[in-house]
């Protein structure tokens, strides 16, 4: 029986509860009264010292580079566990997701430089409407219970932690900054550390959270986003269970797991959702930057991963499960432009600046809005499907 919070399936809870703190961060940058408290805690300055050594950090990059760490951990461990024994452990149950994810990052990608530029300054941000946000899409998936066939759910959970893989390794090779080699180099100490504790099937979760801290800030400190190595814990924690069927990464990913949805996330939301919308007009929703990532997000994740899926079908390389039509998955693949707190987190790396920041943010609320409200739109209005012979096409 699936987990329930708040008397909700927790699929649906957390995506309320993300939608809640992002409109509460929108509300906040728009009220008069409240708006200088607002960017005053989240630009306020933070300090972390032990000893002589320090860190400081205003508090949004304190949620972005250090919390959103926590949350990049989760993602590795559930792609981990995908990969060993879930729905991409064999490539005839991962070819289709793989495939449809593929697609839904390199056409929204081509469509957002095709808007603004390919040798324009601002192609920087190619990568902010490729990825996808599978706590929205799941929790609008959610609403629709029983509707929905379990292969249509696993489809869209597969393609998102694909789709999470490919944000990760795009961060780690196009958003990094000047490097350090000390860094890197007691950066890449730990790893080993970490690795051999890994190979010599260590199940004490606190020798990598000690380490885990200090690969964190010698990351922070490399010049590569902080936030991989929360991605570099995730996939050194042993998934294999010990002799009393205990595995530390399960162990890790359910203890982490409430914190990343109903309280990582949502902070990030509030914390960079907050667009201010008293001077919005029409020029700044056809900006290059804010039509880019709209279609990137709408359009290009619609034909990419459902186009792709499409032509893999037919060309033979991928099957459609029996319970899935065409039309549910193209519903899906609309589902999949919801790419909210992942394309914010990317927009901040891509961009600076508060005018070019708040065209990202006005692209990536206008592109995931209609992708959920459309998708879930074709959801609601297509039948349930004859049901398929598996690997047929159908015609949903």
């Amino acid at each position: 029986m699936a987990a329930r919070v708040f008397g909700l399936p927790s699929d649906l809870a957390g995506g309320l509860v993300l939608a809640g703190a992002a409109v509460l961060g929108m509300l906040a940058m728009n009220i008069g009264l409240v708006a200088p408290y607002y960017t005053a805690i989240l630009d306020a300055p933070t300090t972390v010292a032990v000893g002589s050594a320090e860190i400081s950090k205003p508090l949004v990059l304190w949620i972005n580079d250090g919390l959103m760490a926590l949350f990049f951990l989760v993602v590795a461990l559930e792609i981990k566990r995908e990969v060993a024994r879930g729905s991409l452990s064999t490539w005839r149950r991962a070819a289709l997701p793989v495939y449809a994810a593929a697609g839904g990052m390199a056409v929204p990608a081509l469509i957002f430089l095709a808007v603004v530029g390919a040798d324009s300054p601002e192609a920087s941000g190619w990568a902010i409407p490729a990825a996808t946000d599978i706590a929205f899409a799941i929790g609008v998936l959610s609403l629709f219970g029983s509707r929905i066939p379990p292969a249509l759910k696993t489809f869209l959970l597969a393609l998102a932690v694909v789709d999470d893989l490919g944000a990760i390794v795009i961060i780690a090779l196009f958003y990094t900054s000047k490097l350090s080699l000390l860094s890197l180099g007691i950066a890449a100490a730990v790893l080993i550390v970490l690795f051999a504790l890994n190979r010599a099937h260590v199940t004490r979760g606190w020798p990598y959270v000690i380490l885990g801290l200090i690969l964190w800030v010698a990351v922070l400190k490399s010049g590569v986003h902080a936030t991989l190595a929360g991605v570099a814990v995730g996939f050194m924690i042993p998934l294999k269970a010990d002799g009393s069927g205990r595995s530390l990464a399960r162990e890790f990913e359910d203890g982490l797991h409430p914190w990343s949805s109903f309280l990582i996330m949502p902070l990030f939301a509030f914390a960079n959702a907050g667009v201010y919308l008293g001077a919005l007009s029409v020029a700044d929703l056809i900006q290059p930057v804010t039509l880019g990532i709209a279609a990137g997000l709408f359009i290009g994740k619609q034909i990419g991963v459902f186009g792709i899926a499409w032509i893999s079908v037919k060309l033979g390389l991928a099957v459609l499960p029996q319970s899935i039509s065409w039309r549910k998955l193209y519903g899906v693949s609309m589902l999949a432009g919801i790419g909210f707190t992942m394309s914010l987190f990317i927009g901040s790396l891509a961009y600076e600046g508060p005018e070019l920041q708040n065209f990202v943010r006005l692209g990536v609320i206008a592109g995931s809005l209609c992708s959920g409200l459309l998708g879930a739109l074709v959801l609601r209005l297509v039948p349930a499907p004859e049901p398929l012979r598996y690997g047929e096409a159908g015609t949903g």
